[in-house]
């Protein structure tokens, strides 16, 4: 892998040094992968928007701007392939099921820690997509509140607020849940 930015991948990527895009593929697949997966919450669909991504990264990579962070430029087209998956499948609440396995804590032999687990994909399940979206970005994918308002268009006082109040309702649900 070589050492080169993100930023400079993908400038090459723009000028036709297509190849250059397997490393960023190989950079962020699996951040990418678990984004889907806790936002969509099905391994199947998960790798299929997780592909989708990458191609319209290729698709659309005149559109990324010089001197711009990729991550987030990244980020903004995972958060469309999710929310048009959404608006196909008009997905609701009810019809969600939770994941079976966590891949980053798959060969975890712990059976009260892979039933908390399962318990917090459940109750993870329970919120609206909106609410959810800000937990799988804040807390999963470790992004500052700062780019998530970006992202959202919206103040960071404003997702500040909203997140405390889901990780609280996430909070409630999760000890809802019998084990």
């Amino acid at each position: 892998m070589s050492k080169e930015s993100d930023e400079q991948l993908m400038l090459a990527v723009q000028t036709g040094a297509l190849e250059k895009l397997n490393e960023l593929c190989e950079r962020y697949q699996k951040r990418i992968y678990n984004y889907c997966l806790k936002s969509v919450l099905d391994a199947d669909d998960s790798a299929d928007l997780t592909q989708n991504i990458f191609i319209r990264v290729l698709k659309y990579r005149k559109s990324y701007k010089p001197g711009s962070n990729f991550e987030f430029w990244l980020f903004q087209i995972a958060r469309n392939q999710v929310k048009d998956h959404f608006r196909k499948m008009k997905v609701h609440r009810d019809q969600f099921q939770a994941a079976d396995v966590l891949p980053d804590h798959a060969d975890d032999s712990d059976e009260e820690q892979q039933e908390r687990e399962q318990r917090l994909m459940q109750a993870l399940s329970l919120l609206p997509e909106e609410k959810r979206e800000l937990l799988v970005l804040s807390k999963f994918e470790g992004m500052k509140y700062e780019q998530i308002a970006a992202l959202k268009s919206t103040s960071v006082s404003a997702v500040k607020v909203q997140v405390h109040r889901t990780i609280k309702q996430l909070k409630e649900l999760y000890f809802e849940i019998k084990s």
